[in-house]
């Protein structure tokens, strides 16, 4: 979404990850897996290519009072993150998540950070996350990963040093974002692309389902939105659910809902962990200075 999605990810997705894997450790109820990666992007047609805008976003988050959460009673948080780049120098992305769980046995506070950069024709890519629940020594995943005879190569400096090779191509994030836009510009109704985004210590990887909706015709809801610019910008709805590769299963890890917008921009998100869900609003958005990048 591009908060993420607008990447808001990551990304947005991988602090969503996070999120859900430190929560199931505080409060023993959780078994699934925020964030995707911000994307934004300006597009005109299907067949134009994908350039991703540059934009600070905030999202206010709260339980989603609608599905069962368990132990989980209360639940609010926020998002924020800042996208910059474009096509010709690559795209940094600078992201928090901070979420206060109310369970049975206390509160909880999850601190998830990233800060990555990819390069613009999606060839290679570096992560950094770092992520803290109730005060305990942080979790950091730091990596590169690199594409290479049809497939990548990841090193990891942290958790620990190590090198590992796939032989079958996977998305990096923002790319993954990219192809997202041109199927929704081009109507279609589902995409299914794999994705690395260095989750799970670095060695996980995802097959992605995304199903886009109709265009949404109504007028932004968000007061963010209530703009020229956006006033009349096509929407769709969109929900991308993420399964662990070669798993097998037929259940989500977890799953994003937002509207995407044809710059990439998301409005209204939620973010589906399997025994909680989250809603967030965008409260803030700063479209940043872009570049004439012809690539």
């Amino acid at each position: 979404m591009h908060l993420d999605f607008a990447q808001v990810t990551t990304d947005k997705r991988r602090m969503n990850e996070t999120v859900s894997k430190l929560a199931t450790q505080a409060s023993g109820v959780l078994a699934g897996v925020l964030v995707l990666a911000a994307m934004p992007a300006f597009a005109q047609a299907a067949s134009e290519r994908v350039v991703l805008a540059p934009h600070r976003a905030v999202y206010d988050l709260v339980l989603d009072s609608g599905k069962p959460s368990g132990n989980i009673e209360t639940a609010k948080g926020r998002i924020a993150f800042e996208f910059t780049g474009d096509a010709c120098e690559g795209y940094a992305l600078s992201f928090r998540q901070v979420t206060q769980l109310g369970t049975e046995a206390g509160p909880r506070l999850i601190d998830a950070r990233t800060t990555s950069f990819e390069a613009g024709d999606g060839a290679n890519y570096r992560f950094k996350t770092e992520s803290t629940a109730a005060g305990a020594k942080p979790d950091i995943v730091d990596g590169t990963a690199q594409k290479s005879n049809g497939g990548y190569e990841v090193k990891l400096r942290q958790p620990k040093a190590e090198t590992h090779r796939e032989s079958n191509d996977a998305l990096f994030p923002n790319a993954q974002m990219k192809a997202v836009i041109q199927a929704a510009r081009a109507g279609q109704k589902t995409l299914s692309v794999r994705l690395y985004d260095g989750a799970n210590s670095g060695k996980e990887v995802y097959d992605t389902l995304s199903i886009i909706g109709k265009r949404i015709e109504i007028e932004p809801a968000e007061k963010p939105l209530q703009r020229p610019e956006f006033g009349k910008m096509a929407r769709w709805p969109v929900t991308i659910s993420y399964f662990k590769a070669g798993s097998g299963e037929s259940t989500p890890a977890y799953s994003i809902n937002f509207e995407l917008y044809e710059n990439g921009v998301t409005g209204a998100i939620r973010l589906d962990y399997g025994s909680f869900a989250l809603r967030g609003t965008l409260t803030r958005l700063d479209l940043l200075p872009g570049s004439d990048c012809s690539k």
